[in-house]
């Protein structure tokens, strides 16, 4: 087994005014070498968008690129043709694919938005764009792990064009778990969203995250109060 820890105070931060962006890779003006990815993970953003604000219409390209609110909500439009709302509880998928324009606002005046967003490298690339969105059963992730990105079409959650799982708990009571990684080869980003937890022997608090890879299993236990994100990915360089 492997591991690599990046604690939350470890991570690129920009102030922008209306935008707090904390990133846990590299990304825009922050560039540290030896944080640049995990496996086929190039993105993980930690942002606060202040009222009303957020990032006009911008390209995306053969990436794919998973939002996941944890505050507040965004207003979404693309040149797909999608236009809506996200809300903390949904999650967001879009394929860009060989092409997409999209722009991301605060649906709110007078409040903060908290948002990851997660960008992953495609299995295959210039694929058709595509977007999707799904509300989360609170009941079905409580104290155990719903499965909220997968590979399968007709599996649990949004799908993506990549051998990568996303699993996402919130827990009101302490927690023994077993991770199984799902794919041979495939390692296991863990992100502490709220609350605490002890990672294969490693303690780690809010917003810190843990990458372990060579292993086929994983061993949490997670504290009460805590709000956990597994993302399961290929360790392809």
């Amino acid at each position: 087994m492997k591991k690599t820890i990046h604690k939350s105070n470890t991570r690129g931060f920009a102030d922008h005014g209306w935008l707090k962006a904390t990133h846990t890779f590299s990304f825009a003006s922050y560039y540290d070498p030896n944080r640049t990815r995990f496996g086929i993970l190039r993105v993980l953003n930690d942002d606060i968008i202040a009222g009303g604000a957020g990032f006009g219409t911008h390209p995306h390209d053969n990436m794919e690129i998973i939002t996941i609110p944890i505050s507040g909500a965004l207003e979404h439009k693309d040149s797909m043709g999608n236009h809506g709302v996200i809300n903390a509880g949904d999650v967001q998928v879009m394929s860009a694919g060989f092409g997409v324009q999209h722009s991301e606002f605060n649906a709110n005046q007078d409040i903060d938005a908290n948002t990851l967003q997660i960008w992953l490298f495609p299995k295959t690339k210039n694929v058709e764009p595509r977007y999707q969105q799904i509300s989360l059963n609170k009941k079905e992730m409580t104290n155990k792990f719903l499965q909220i990105v997968s590979p399968d079409p007709k599996d649990e959650g949004t799908w993506i064009h990549q051998d990568a799982w996303f699993h996402l708990g919130e827990f009101d009571s302490d927690k023994e778990i077993e991770y199984y990684i799902k794919n041979r080869g495939n390692g296991a980003y863990i992100f502490i969203i709220e609350g605490s937890a002890i990672i294969e022997d490693e303690k780690l608090e809010k917003r810190d995250g843990i990458g372990i890879w060579d292993t086929d299993k994983i061993k949490l236990k997670i504290s009460k109060g805590s709000k956990v994100l597994i993302m399961d990915v290929p360790m392809i360089n």
